[in-house]
């Protein structure tokens, strides 16, 4: 059973945690309004959606930041109970540093669940609001979607390819799908352009040739515009890059069951981003440890030394997680390796940090 000492370092912890969370999201709020309530203006956008994106903005944020937010506040309540002589009465009285390190890890583990349903079920949608806010009113990046040399396999026989993709006008330039039975080429389709039309629901292409290869030779058509139907939709060809954020836990899975079969380029970002929802909420138990290990004692210089080396670590390691991610999109660096290669070093940290407290 839980002690009375147990319970007060578990009341703390999470109340100083979430005391942090309601103190800086503010700020993050007003210093994200400072910046752009020109582009407000400029655009004219409604209040309404404002509002809906700074709710998105409260999770999407608050995910992004919480494990430097979480590592400051656990340091800020140890250092305090290490100044007024709490921790040395608590290890005098015969508890050892591991029974001690117990109500942390609860405590931990209760974030960390917490934060693991969010993540996988509330901040995607989030995510999807914040970005496509951006997207429409804010800034229109290039590297939204990759849109030139698509190859993309639609189905078990269909492989279709696109010289560059304009998703504004949803039109495609230099439009190619070839058909195989087996290993056999049996038609390929080429047109200048392929778009999609709305109001039709179907697709137009614009000097339409075909060739088929039957028994008896080749067969070539050609038109000079043909609407037809095929078996994916104009988006499919540059899909977001970003899209696998926005996607809950079960539609995520079935998302990269289809982008590992169709060969999509974006594969390595979007594994990540699954990996990064396992790992990120297990680092809260390896910034647990380093923060009880570092800010237990008392110190030369006071609490001021613990949050400085807190500030620190906490931004290295998101140093870290950004960086492994642009090695994971840039290079041939595993997806898997991208994702919990930070938690493992700051892991082999931890160990050497509670092994010298401990002493």
């Amino acid at each position: 059973m839980l002690k009375k000492i147990d319970l007060y370092i578990i009341k703390r912890y999470i109340g100083t945690f979430s005391v942090m969370l309601l103190l800086f999201i503010p700020i993050g709020i007003m210093v994200d309004v400072s910046e752009k309530i020109d582009k407000f203006k400029e655009k004219e956008v409604p209040l309404e959606a404002i509002i809906d994106y700074y709710l998105d903005f409260t999770w999407y944020f608050g995910n992004l930041l919480y494990p430097v937010f979480l590592f400051l506040s656990i340091i800020w309540f140890t250092s305090k109970l290490a100044n007024n002589s709490e921790v040395i009465a608590i290890l005098s009285s015969g508890v050892s540093f591991y029974r001690y390190l117990r109500p942390f890890l609860i405590a931990a583990a209760a974030i960390s669940t917490t934060a693991f349903l969010a993540g996988m079920f509330i901040v995607p949608q989030a995510s999807k609001g914040f970005k496509e806010f951006k997207h429409k009113y804010i800034s229109r990046k290039k590297d939204d979607r990759t849109t030139s040399n698509l190859y993309k396999q639609i189905n078990d026989n269909e492989y279709v390819y696109v010289s560059s993709y304009n998703p504004k006008r949803k039109r495609g330039n230099n439009f190619t799908l070839e058909h195989f039975e087996g290993e056999q080429l049996k038609f390929k389709i080429f047109a200048q352009t392929i778009r999609w039309i709305d109001k039709d629901s179907n697709f137009r292409l614009i000097n339409y040739r075909k060739r088929t290869i039957n028994e008896m030779g080749e067969v070539f058509e050609q038109e000079n515009r043909k609407d037809t139907l095929f078996d994916f939709e104009i988006q499919d060809l540059a899909p977001l890059n970003y899209l696998a954020e926005t996607l809950p836990l079960g539609e995520l899975n079935d998302f990269i069951a289809e982008e590992e079969r169709s060969g999509s380029p974006l594969i390595d970002l979007h594994l990540l981003a699954r990996h990064k929802r396992y790992s990120i909420p297990l680092s809260v138990f390896v910034l647990t440890i380093i923060a009880v290990a570092v800010s237990s004692f008392k110190r030369r210089g006071g609490m001021g030394v613990n949050l400085a080396f807190g500030i620190i670590t906490g931004f290295t390691f998101i140093f870290f997680d950004k960086i492994f991610g642009v090695m994971v999109d840039k290079t041939d660096m595993s997806p898997a390796i991208g994702a919990w290669l930070p938690l493992g070093l700051f892991g082999i940290l931890a160990i050497v940090l509670l092994s010298y407290a401990k002493r």
